[in-house]
């Protein structure tokens, strides 16, 4: 299953890179396992997903939590709260 993910702000810098394509293997089934996959990809993952309580998720454009069960989605973005000002 490829997935597109997205990638903004500082999880983006973190990383090194906006976007990416991803074949997680089938045992990945939520978005928290998803990070966890991810963040052992590289040392910018693992910064940008070493504290969870900082990130946010939208699968194929809606926000979720973290928890959610990710299906079979075409794209997932991954982004720090946005707050207004």
């Amino acid at each position: 299953m490829a997935i597109d993910m997205l990638y903004f702000a500082w999880v983006r810098e973190a990383i090194g890179v906006g976007q990416e394509r991803i074949d997680p293997p089938e045992s990945v089934s939520t978005v928290t396992q998803l990070i966890d996959w991810l963040a052992a990809r590289s040392d910018g993952h693992a910064r940008a997903f070493a504290d969870r309580s900082r990130l946010r998720a939208a699968v194929d454009q809606l926000f979720v939590p973290l928890e959610a069960p990710l299906g079979r989605p075409r794209e997932v973005a991954i982004f720090p709260p946005v707050t207004g000002g």
